[in-house]
C-alpha cells in the first residue's frame, strides 16, 4: 500500500553564521533595551519587545544586517513554496526580541496580523533546556477520532510521523525558522537556571507589487491605499 502525505505545511530551517563579538554586542543591546523589566507581565511569561515598545528592531543599527539576512531567506522560502516573486511585494511589518528567563514560557498563539513569520535564535546549546520552540498542528485529520493523537493511553503510537500533534526545535545561535504566521506555536519552559533564552521574531506581509493590479485575495500595495480621515464631530 502507498501512503500519500497530502497538503503539507512548509516550515523552513537554516543556519546563520554568527560572529561571536557581534553576537555579544547584540545580547548586551537587548538587555539594555529590556531595562528593569523581567516578564510580560506575569512572572511566568517571557519578556517580549512587541508589548514593550520594541517592535522595530530591524531599524536598530545593531540588527540591520541580521534582518537583511532573514529577509533574503524569506524570499527563498516564498519561491520554494510556489510563489511567483514577480507578482508579490514583501513587507517586514514587525521585528521584536523575546527574552525568556528560567521558569518562563510563551503560550500557544499565532500571528493573525501577518502572513509569514520567522525566528532567529541568539542563544541555546541545541539541547532544549532553555525552552524548545513548539509548532502545533491546527488540524489532525489522520487521528480519525478527534483527540486520539494527544495520547493519554490512546491507540495511536507515540511520535508516529503521520499523527504528530507538535514539532519541536531546540534553540542554538544562528538557527532560523520560517513558517506560515497562521501556524500555532509556543515556547516550552526555560529549565536552565543559568541561561537566558534569547530570540528575535519577524512578521512579514505579502501584497501585490506597486505597479500592478492585485490578484484576487491579495491586498494592493500600500502605496495604492487611500487613507480615510476621521470626520470631525
Amino acid at each position: 500500500m502507498e501512503l500519500h502525505a497530502l497538503f503539507p505545511t512548509v516550515v523552513a530551517t537554516d543556519r546563520m553564521a554568527m560572529d561571536p563579538l557581534m553576537l555579544a554586542g547584540q545580547l548586551q543591546t537587548l538587555l539594555s533595551l529590556r531595562g528593569e523589566a523581567y516578564s510580560n507581565p506575569d512572572e511566568g511569561c517571557a519578556w517580549t519587545g512587541d508589548l514593550n515598545g520594541i517592535w522595530q528592531l530591524h531599524e536598530h543599527h545593531d540588527f540591520r544586517s541580521l534582518a537583511d539576512e532573514v529577509i533574503a531567506r524569506v524570499w527563498i522560502y516564498l519561491e520554494q513554496t510556489g510563489f511567483d516573486l514577480d507578482q508579490i511585494a514583501l513587507h517586514l511589518q514587525r521585528c521584536w526580541p523575546v527574552l525568556s528567563a528560567a521558569g518562563q514560557v510563551v503560550g500557544r498563539h499565532h500571528h493573525p496580523n501577518a502572513h509569514v513569520s520567522a525566528i532567529v535564535y541568539l542563544s541555546g546549546d541545541g539541547q532544549g533546556r532553555e525552552g524548545a520552540l513548539c509548532l502545533h498542528a491546527r488540524h489532525q485529520l489522520n487521528e480519525l477520532v478527534p483527540g486520539l493523537a494527544v495520547g493519554h493511553g490512546g491507540p495511536i503510537r507515540d511520535h508516529h510521523p503521520h499523527n504528530q500533534h507538535l514539532w519541536t526545535f531546540n534553540p542554538e545561535p544562528g538557527l532560523v525558522v520560517i513558517f506560515p504566521s497562521r501556524l500555532d506555536h509556543s515556547v516550552g519552559e526555560n529549565m536552565d537556571e543559568e541561561s537566558l533564552r534569547v530570540s528575535l521574531s519577524f512578521d512579514f506581509v505579502l501584497t501585490a507589487q506597486d505597479s500592478s493590479a492585485p490578484a484576487e485575495y491579495l491586498a494592493p500595495h500600500p502605496h495604492q491605499w487611500h487613507r480615510c480621515e476621521r470626520p470631525l464631530s
